[in-house]
């Protein structure tokens, strides 16, 4: 995320792998908190779960990148936030992802569809009646049927969420289109 920064002049990134740098204090400087390929049960303190669902329900922004949806299974409010929890990434090959809204931020200029090499997701319960979807994957070009979102938004209190299950490439995170999916949301979530 810093190199997304770098040049564009409207953010400033913080990046931290250290858990105990989220606090209520250290929230309160921010406006987006970002949870990019975290995974499993994060050792959180009581403490900072409610500032974390504090920080977003009070009107902050959250981000999740592919496997913040595969994080804190213990923990419903992070359910909540996120929007879904992993199920199993059945297919990692090239695949085509469909554009639903081509006017949100984060997916203007994107056309209705592209070609991706990714592992894609599914989820344990369809996020969709919960959240505006903004990408889905056509099953089609993986073998597959049925219906699976891959980028949304939705909000939490007065705070506002995106979750995009692509990047579990480094080359993707490379790949401009990502890369303006990550930026067109943070301006989203700050409110830019």
């Amino acid at each position: 995320m810093a190199q997304l920064a770098a040049g564009r002049g409207d953010f400033t990134v913080t990046a931290t792998e250290d858990l105990t740098a989220i606090t209520a204090a250290t929230l309160g400087g921010y406006d987006v908190l970002f949870f990019a390929l975290t995974t499993g049960e994060l050792a959180f303190t009581p403490d900072q779960k409610t500032a974390i669902v504090n920080f977003v329900r009070n009107g902050g922004g959250f981000l999740g990148a592919h496997s913040a949806t595969d994080t804190l299974y213990e923990w419903p409010d992070y359910g909540a936030i996120v929007g879904a929890y992993f199920k199993e990434h059945p297919w990692t090959q090239q695949g085509t992802v469909l554009v639903e809204d081509q006017s949100h931020p984060a997916t203007a200029g994107l056309g209705d569809r592209f070609s991706i090499l990714e592992e894609f997701y599914t989820f344990r319960d369809n996020p969709r009646p919960r959240v505006h979807v903004l990408l889905r994957l056509d099953p089609a070009s993986v073998g597959g049927e049925g219906d699976f979102p891959l980028a949304w938004t939705g909000s939490y209190g007065e705070g506002r969420i995106y979750y995009n299950a692509l990047g579990h490439f480094s080359e993707t995170w490379r790949d401009a289109r990502f890369q303006q999916q990550l930026t067109g949301a943070l301006r989203w979530l700050a409110r830019r």
